[in-house]
């Protein structure tokens, strides 16, 4: 008999699958996997099963799926809310969704109820998906589970997708490092914007929502859901945060918090469910592990610094990106269940280090965390063994990794220890009225500020660029900026509407890294401030040689200084628009604002 060929929708379910375990055919094995964390997921019959669990926890809903999915949960449970929070470049709505006792939807009232909120957001880089799926369940088991007694000590606040315009680039072929799910969206916005570089710049109108958000529902820990890559290890779940061991953080008060009560609660849970939790690490060479691994604070573009630096509990979770998508959307599961619990019940003592944090006034700010690791600690590395072998596509040795666990004994962890520059704290800064953009946005990050009503002249510190060297291609829709600075003291005059910044209150320690050139993350550095790098007005040959020259004969010490150069630089000494330029950047006539950061600096 000849058999009948099987329906379309069967053929598009078994690529799905095959998909879901290994886009492309190209990934490593997986070591096989099985937790008590699986009697979480919803029975085929449960009524309020979420679109992912239909699919067997494989793949992933959209954008307008999740949405409906999430608003028919908060019509039917008196715990839950949802509300819009802003909106995408695309014009997409972003929503938050609210799970508390009392089932509050306006702002005001979660800070009134007196218990601390818990904002965990997803979907930041929406490729990386897992906490979606895993917060729609949460919630599920909030409203319908029997798990709304988590909501007597604690407020949950949830962001399914902050990235939501990137979602809906998916795609099955996306994240070729991923394991699932079959679906997945784009790293970056429709703005080719990474969420995840925007934090201190806030560009896009997503981090200009979120940023609301934080200032508005003051949450006492913050989530942001990952899904790391890069080698391959035992973790399905890691987590990193300023203050791990010890180590750098702007708000240490915090960190040890967190080092010390979040952590360890993290760990027990989700090794009592199956999983295999450990710290946020990135090999120092990928083809080689044996150099060890590198670890330490970052800088606060990103999620975890950033939370860090305006002191809120911030942690970068990044699940593993070779485990199964039912595996890693467990994990994050019970790590949100048991943040949920360890947050109410040791409410007063996050309180209190918040409370400290946000009263400390460091007289200087360690800032530029970069690649020097001075501190190397051994440990015994919970990897995947692998082989090497030649490449005829790469042409060199690349690394096969196996899909067997093995311990590394010893593998050294370098930290980074030492920043780049230790800023010092002044009293205030004065931003001229013409930087609407730059007072638009400390105002966005919630920096307390005052108007000045009518002008005024003041002595300052302002700065001189040195040597400034704009990037030749642009990162994250900007051209960085990397320059010197020289002090001097000005008086100078601020016109009306101009605004003056303290650094004497909770976000003070945020606007240093803001408004001080040197930071990396400055507004400076981000390209803010192109028009002082252009000179203006010019000088005739006819004008500048005669300047010269009277200049020479008047002035023994500029004379002398001239002489030197001229010995000492050869290359000058040769070339006649050169040292009629040296004379002129020295005279009277040259623009005095060429170069100035326009900044004013109280000390």
């Amino acid at each position: 008999m000849r058999r009948s060929r099987p329906p379309v929708i069967l053929l598009l379910l078994s690529c799905a699958l095959l998909r879901a375990n290994d886009p492309g055919g190209i990934l490593p094995p997986a070591p096989p996997w099985s937790g008590a964390s699986e009697a979480l997921i919803a029975k085929p019959d449960h009524p309020w099963i979420t679109p992912s669990e239909q699919t067997g926890l494989t793949d992933s809903p959209t954008y307008d799926e999740t949405i409906a999915w999430l608003k028919k949960l908060a019509e039917a449970s008196p715990f839950i809310e949802i509300k819009a929070i802003g909106r995408t470049a695309q014009g997409r709505e972003l929503f938050a969704v609210i799970a508390s006792k009392e089932g509050i939807h306006r702002i005001g009232q979660l800070a009134d109820n007196g218990r601390p909120t818990l904002l965990a957001q997803a979907g930041i880089h929406s490729g990386e998906i897992d906490g979606k799926d895993a917060g729609m369940m949460l919630l599920r088991d909030l409203a319908f589970g029997g798990k709304e007694h988590l909501l007597e000590n604690v407020n949950f606040v949830f962001v399914p997708v902050f990235n939501a315009d990137g979602h809906e680039r998916r795609s099955a072929w996306n994240r070729p490092n991923q394991r699932g799910p079959v679906h997945q969206g784009w790293r970056t916005t429709a703005q080719n914007l990474n969420l995840n570089r925007d934090y201190m710049k806030a560009d896009a109108p997503e981090m200009q929502a979120m940023l609301a958000l934080l200032n508005e529902w003051r949450p006492a820990l913050y989530l942001d859901l990952h899904v790391t890559d890069g080698i391959d290890y035992q973790y399905d779940i890691t987590y990193g945060f300023h203050g791990w061991d010890g180590s750098f953080a702007w708000s240490p008060r915090i960190g040890a918090w967190l080092d010390h009560v979040w952590r360890p609660a993290m760990d027990t849970a989700l090794k009592a469910a199956g999983h295999i939790p450990g710290p946020l690490v990135f090999a120092k060479n990928n083809r080689d592990l044996t150099e060890g691994l590198v670890t330490g604070p970052g800088n606060p573009r990103f999620s975890n610094a950033y939370g860090d630096l305006r002191h809120i509990p911030a942690v970068l979770v990044e699940n593993h990106s070779l485990k199964p998508y039912k595996q890693r959307v467990l994990g994050t599961y019970v790590l949100l269940e048991a943040s949920l619990k360890v947050l109410g019940e040791n409410a007063a003592s996050v309180t209190t280090a918040i409370a400290a944090d946000e009263a400390a006034r460091p007289a200087a700010l360690a800032m530029n965390w970069g690649d020097t690791h001075e501190k190397i600690v051994p440990m015994d590395f919970p990897g995947i063994a692998y082989e090497e072998y030649d490449s005829p596509a790469s042409g060199t040795n690349e690394v096969r990794w196996l899909g067997t666990p093995k311990i590394y004994p010893g593998l050294p962890v370098h930290w980074n220890t030492k920043p780049g520059v230790e800023l010092r704290r002044p009293k205030a800064y004065l931003v001229p009225v013409t930087k609407a953009g730059i007072i638009s946005r400390l105002e966005a990050h919630g920096i307390r500020l005052t108007r000045l009503e009518t002008a005024e002249t003041l002595t300052v510190e302002m700065y001189r660029l040195a040597d400034p060297k704009p990037a030749a291609q642009p990162f994250e829709g900007r051209h960085l900026l990397a320059a010197k600075v020289q002090p001097e003291t000005r008086a100078e005059t601020f016109p009306a509407g101009s605004v003056r910044v303290p650094t004497d209150q909770p976000l003070g320690d945020l606007a240093i890294a803001l408004l001080e050139p040197e930071s990396a993350d400055s507004f400076l550095a981000w390209g803010f401030f192109p028009e002082i790098l252009q000179r203006t007005e010019y000088i005739e040959g006819y004008a500048i040689a005669p300047l010269a020259e009277k200049l020479l004969a008047e002035n023994p010490r500029l004379k002398t200084e001239f002489e030197a150069k001229l010995a000492a630089e050869p290359e000058f000494a040769k070339d006649p628009t050169a040292r009629l330029q040296w004379f002129y950047t020295r005279s009277r006539f040259y623009d005095d604002r060429h170069l100035l950061y326009p900044v004013g600096i109280e000390r």
